[in-house]
């Protein structure tokens, strides 16, 4: 056996369409064979009956910030943060990661303004310098109702780790807050504001989205059409939300508040994402549609660990315990092949040859799926 070459045996191994007991060939960072049954090659890793899958693919995660604003008020040197997030990736079993960071914010004395910048350095630094576990995209989230998102998006949209833009309006009366007394609540009691400053507050951001939204919305996915970088829409509430963002070339639909939101982007050929808390949780921390409810209408495409990263692979294993779930190969598939397909990536998110090496060896213990090794291009990462 070369020294470029693994066999993992003993393994059930998560294809597109069944689940086999047999062996898996890495040589040379890619995946070179799989067969029924177990190896008798010598040195052949035995992996004593768990689970192999794709590593996860991740499309949208804020879990990077945590890690440069670890409490209110500190900040934390920008290598070092990219760093433990990125192992934090690899431990969760996911191997390739699109990073959001946010363009714009309705807090303008918020981190994410002042951190922009060196988390898009750092998570470039540590990619370029040979350091990160995992592959690492860069994914702008792209308030627009901000009066300098189009300006920051044209800085930034020359980095060569963008992979993709989603479009969001958080003004009040806008998608995930259409209900204006659900926007006063929910940040009056974030900025702790009195009656006065709130009525202020909300009229700035009225304003705004009414002056900037549309134009910033159609120059981005332009821009994004251009460019060939996949978009992504936000909290899509209505039908009308889903034609629009359909005609801007919307791919991915992410976390749609409604049934009826959900159901239309699917139609249209939108991969829906929900939220992989969600599905752990039992339903939305805001009141917003099931994740569950769209599994069992068969609209549920592609899960997100969202602001959780070990979510993603309990999600996956609950969606394919429900009763009225998905079998296992297309529950794998929501964190897997259909994500890395959304966003043109066709050379991962499935076990078959010739694709990378990117796998993740799973024990399920009491039905809970615990991550074992995990593998990136073939390299052992955790």
């Amino acid at each position: 056996m070369s020294t470029q070459e693994q066999v993992l045996t003993n393994a059930r191994l998560v294809l597109d369409d069944e689940v086999i007991d047999g062996t898996l060939v890495i040589r040379d960072g890619r995946i070179a064979a799989i067969d029924h049954g177990a190896s008798q090659t010598g040195g052949a890793v035995d992996c004593e009956g768990d689970t192999l899958l794709p590593g996860l693919v991740e499309l949208h995660t804020d879990n990077m910030e945590k890690y440069f604003q670890p409490r209110p008020k500190v900040e934390w040197p920008g290598r070092q943060a990219a760093l433990a997030h990125d192992a934090q990736m690899a431990a969760s079993g996911i191997t390739t990661v699109f990073d959001a960071v946010s363009i714009g914010d309705v807090d303008e004395q918020s981190m994410r303004h002042r951190a922009l910048d060196e988390m898009c350095h750092a998570l470039s630094q540590i990619v370029h310098d040979g350091l990160a576990r995992v592959d690492h995209r860069l994914h702008l989230r792209c308030e627009v109702s901000h009066p300098n998102t189009l300006v920051r998006f044209n800085e930034l949209s020359s980095s060569p780790l963008l992979g993709l833009v989603s479009l969001m309006d958080h003004a009040p009366g806008q998608r995930q807050f259409a209900s204006l007394e659900a926007y006063r609540v929910y940040y009056q009691g974030k900025y702790q504001l009195d009656d006065a400053a709130m009525n202020a507050f909300m009229a700035t951001q009225i304003d705004n989205s009414q002056r900037y939204s549309a134009e910033h919305r159609r120059a981005i996915a332009a821009s994004c059409r251009e460019r060939g970088l996949a978009i992504a829409s936000h909290d899509d509430a209505t039908v009308e939300h889903v034609v629009e963002s359909h005609e801007y070339g919307t791919r991915v639909a992410e976390f749609p508040t409604t049934r009826e939101a959900a159901e239309a982007s699917h139609r249209a050929g939108m991969a829906v994402m929900m939220g992989a808390p969600n599905v752990v949780r039992g339903g939305s921390h805001s009141g917003n549609i099931a994740a569950a409810e769209l599994v069992e209408l068969g609209v549920l495409d592609i899960l997100s660990s969202d602001y959780y990263p070990a979510a993603l692979l309990d999600a996956v294993f609950r969606v394919a315990a429900m009763e009225n779930g998905y079998a296992l190969p297309r529950a794998v598939a929501t964190a897997t092949r259909i994500p890395a397909e959304a966003v043109g990536l066709t050379d991962r998110g499935r076990l078959a040859p010739g694709l990378r090496a990117d796998l993740l060896r799973v024990r399920l213990i009491d039905d809970h799926p615990v991550v074992q090794r995990v593998w990136s291009a073939g390299r052992q990462i955790h």
